[in-house]
């Protein structure tokens, strides 16, 4: 469950020998879970959905998530990247970014996801699942081995899940393809690239408040969708489905020009579109249809998030120059544009109570002769510039690396139908310095340290209520000191971290499966991770991490009391909002012939879900257990295997995280001694309840 690393930073990652074990509709949020650093929560047991990840006071958020070095989904969307059977790895940098990384949301690190390379002979792999909730899934992969004398190796899957949801009523079904190639140079230059298309159709999730869950707990009532249509409280699950199709393109090239020069460019591109409903309330009488003939007083109406378009384009390209046999120079220009574009219209309901398409014309909403169709476009264009050089000294025991980053970023936010339009360009300097020495084969020291900004994701962007002016961009400076030790026998990683954060910027849960962004001043997190496991022991193979983190607000934040009047919350040196302070986990893995097996335990400590500090969540514990068998080849099933994967296997009714933060959960006092309005309760994710996948796989 742990691997050596060598890195002047702190690397937590889980192997394909890991994932292996796990059930094919795990997520990397799934496969991370054990990891020192990360805090997990997950909406559904059939992997469709993603959830967030907490990260020493931050979040997914704040994480540069990626495929292969290049930017994929948000957190909640994580599924739409590649499926578990092409994954060779899933690596987390929970303090830092390399310097040449195509993203501005770093400050809690790195999440990437690394793909597998087709093999070179022909060949393949199959597997089939079935589980809770009426879980069923097909996967297919096929491998072409080297193309002729082209050098060319590649691979496509195509896999289909289908189930039920686990709250409530309602039906979910994933399509996804993979698609691999790779082409390899005797001077070691090579190109990749990867394709990945997701299509989805699932119920948008309602997340409890404190007290429906606790209705929930205590009496079983759940909050889920309704099976049946009620036209007076369309709750039906057909009237909010949520409709995506996304497309992902990376192509990441290495040229060696010579013996000291390479050159490396990285395109990427990815491309969303789809929709989701909710009930909309009832028609007062005074709307239309497209033809001109009044919606009945009554009728029950849909309201939708629309995404029309959702484009992330970009490039890296830089050069390598070895200016010694231990010092290396390298240079770079990072291109992106970033454009999201939604609406927000109305449709009458189906008579069945489904929600029909926005695009579908007999349904959609008219008022005064115009259709109902508000919106936004956020997005934003960013040039970058970075160099940094690696000098190894002391017989390459001592490794320094000195790098900048200067970021520079035009902004933008219209709205529709009136086009009002703002923007901001800024610049953000970057700088970057780390050392690691290695004292011998079994023992390495490392310091790191880093700049950081944050912008606001245009999405985020397009779903926060624009008043005035944008949100502030988040910076933070980062300080990592780490010590490693391995050898025959153990592995063990020990780092301390410290963030000073200014500007935090909080997400916030506008509604179906959209987030929306604040900021919430200045904040200050430091702690320690230690992670360690034993090399295998009878087949036994242990692993243990901790964590603790002490996170602070350290300004006192802006709110109005009842009367209108300006203050603040008492906020000043309190506990940071999703920053608990414990973080511990313990798996053990068991190898035995053709038997494996694999159990983990994993607890979060209690931790605030409000920027007041009054509504808090307490801890928990999840856990998880693999088992399975390798079976001896037969016929062209060169390793047919079973394997059972168990979650909650205690059944606990817990909740696990937010959805989003509240800046308070009721009234409470000001620095002014005035009462500020009540708020509203934070919404949560409840751990699904005990969960069995059953699969069947093999390679060919």
């Amino acid at each position: 469950m742990m691997r050596v690393e060598t890195a002047p930073y702190a690397v937590q990652t889980v192997t394909k020998a890991f994932i292996e074990q796990k059930s094919p509709v795990s997520t990397a949020l799934s496969l991370v879970k054990t990891l020192p650093s990360m805090s997990i929560s997950t909406a559904d047991t059939s992997g469709m959905q993603g959830g967030t990840i907490q990260s020493r006071s931050l979040t997914d958020a704040d994480m540069a998530l990626m495929v292969d070095g290049a930017p994929a989904s948000a957190a909640s969307f994580l599924a739409q990247n590649i499926d578990s059977e092409n994954l060779a790895s899933v690596s987390v940098t929970p303090g830092t970014s390399p310097i040449d990384l195509p993203s501005t949301t770093a400050a809690a690190g790195v999440l990437n996801e690394t793909s597998i390379d087709a093999g070179s002979k022909f060949g393949g792999m199959m597997d089939f699942s079935y589980g809770t909730n009426n879980l069923s899934r097909e996967f297919l992969r096929l491998e072409s081995g080297k193309i002729g004398n082209t050098g060319l190796r590649g691979y496509i899957s195509f896999s289909n899940t289908y189930a039920r949801s686990w709250m409530g009523a309602g039906q979910n079904q994933r399509r996804h393809l993979d698609f691999g190639l790779r082409k390899d140079w005797d001077n070691g230059s090579f190109a990749r690239l990867f394709l990945s298309w997701n299509n989805t159709e699932w119920v948008v999730d309602r997340y409890p408040t404190d007290t429906q869950f606790f209705r929930y707990k205590d009496t079983g009532q759940g909050y889920g969708h309704t099976a049946e249509f009620d036209p007076k409280n369309n709750d039906y699950w057909r009237n909010y489905r949520n409709y995506w199709n996304q497309l992902f393109i990376n192509a990441p090239f290495h040229f060696v020009l010579s013996k000291k020069l390479q050159f490396d460019i990285q395109p990427y591109y990815s491309w969303g579109l789809g929709w989701n409903g909710a009930a909309g309330g009832l028609a007062a009488g005074n709307t239309t249809y497209a033809n001109g003939k009044t919606i009945p007083a009554g009728t029950p109406l849909t309201t939708y998030f629309q995404g029309v378009g959702a484009l992330n384009v970009g490039a890296t390209a830089k050069i390598g120059y070895d200016i010694t046999k231990t010092n290396h120079l390298e240079f770079g220009y990072w291109y992106v544009n970033q454009d999201y574009t939604q609406h927000f219209p109305r449709s009458v309901t189906q008579a069945d109570g489904s929600a029909a398409s926005p695009n579908n014309a007999d349904y959609q909403v008219y008022q005064n002769g115009q259709r109902f169709f508000p919106g936004n476009t956020a997005g934003y264009e960013i040039h970058s510039l970075f160099i940094e050089d690696r000098a190894k000294f002391l017989r390459n025991k001592l490794q320094v690396s000195a790098g900048f980053k200067y970021v520079m970023s035009n902004v933008w936010y219209i709205t529709y139908p009136n086009r009002n339009r703002m923007g901001q360009n800024l610049t953000a300097p970057l700088p970057h310095l780390s050392f690691s020495y290695r004292i011998n084969e079994h023992h390495q020291f490392y310091l790191n340290g880093e700049g950081d900004f944050r912008q606001p994701a245009s999405s985020s962007l397009a779903n926060t209520p624009i008043t005035g002016s944008l949100p502030k961009n988040q910076y933070s400076i980062k300080e990592e000191l780490g010590y490693r030790y391995n050898d025959s026998h153990i592995v063990v990683d020990l780092d301390l971290f410290n963030y000073n954060i200014t500007n935090r910027l909080l997400s916030t849960y506008v509604g179906n499966n959209v987030y929306g962004v604040i900021n919430a001043g200045n904040q200050t997190a430091r702690g320690f991770d230690i992670m360690a496991s034993l090399q295998p022991i009878y087949g036994f193979s242990p692993y243990v991490s901790f964590e603790y983190l002490n996170a602070r607000l350290d300004t006192n934040i802006a709110a109005s009391d009842s009367q209108g009047n300006l203050s603040a919350f008492r906020t000043k040196g309190t506990q940071a909002p999703l920053s608990p302070r414990i973080l511990s986990n313990f798996g053990l893995t068991y190898t035995a012939g053709g038997f494996f097996s694999n159990a983990t335990l994993h607890y979060t400590g209690p931790q605030s879900v409000t920027i007041a500090g009054d509504q808090r969540m307490p801890g928990y514990v999840t856990n998880t257990l693999s088992l399975g068998y390798h079976f001896h080849p037969i016929w062209r099933a060169q390793s047919p295997t079973l394997r059972l994967n168990f979650g909650n296997l205690t059944g606990a009714v817990i909740r696990t995280g937010v959805v989003g933060v509240r800046d308070r959960a009721t009234a409470v006092r000001l620095l002014n001694g005035n009462m500020s309005t009540a708020g509203s309760s934070a919404q949560f994710f409840v751990e699904p309840r005990f969960n069995m996948t059953g699969t069947l796989s093999t390679t060919f």
